[in-house]
């Protein structure tokens, strides 16, 4: 049986290797990485830094961030962790529709989501941005329709 420092020390280096697959900048002494992942995960930058020094396991909300951040199954996060096996969680099982289960499963590019969806090709443009914003949070709320009151414009 590992020892939690086996767990810990296992776990920052996969979690090392994702940053760096993902493009956080872990390597160079300013490069920002461990501050841009807090900021993604939406937890304090010496959760991050606990981990990467092998000081302590994350919690599970941190691990949760980590998951959303680096674009993992929080399911796989929580078995590199050691903290659950794959027998505490098992894959769903495979789709009647596809024989496959979730993660194996390829998900549509908003391009192709436009066509399969089949908004026409002068909107697909727009469709594509929207999504994309949508998927990366930086969509911002839309301002309340004007209302014409007796040919007055107002809100």
């Amino acid at each position: 049986m590992k020892s939690d420092a086996e767990h810990i020390d296992e776990f920052a280096a996969w979690v090392e290797g994702v940053m760096r697959a993902r493009g956080y900048d872990i390597d160079s002494p300013r490069g920002g990485g461990k501050t841009k992942l807090a900021e993604d995960a939406g937890v304090h930058r010496a959760a991050i830094t606990r981990l990467l020094q092998r000081q302590s396991m994350p919690d599970l909300e941190t691990m949760r961030g980590l998951s959303r951040a680096l674009g993992i199954p929080v399911r796989d996060v929580l078995i590199r962790s050691g903290k659950l096996t794959e027998e505490d969680l098992p894959q769903a099982p495979a789709s009647p529709a596809t024989g496959t289960a979730p993660e194996d499963q390829t998900f549509l590019s908003a391009e192709q989501a436009a066509i399969a969806l089949g908004i026409p090709e002068h909107l697909r443009a727009a469709f594509v941005q929207i999504t994309e914003q949508l998927r990366v949070g930086t969509a911002t709320e839309p301002s309340a329709p004007e209302v014409e009151v007796d040919g007055q414009a107002g809100t």
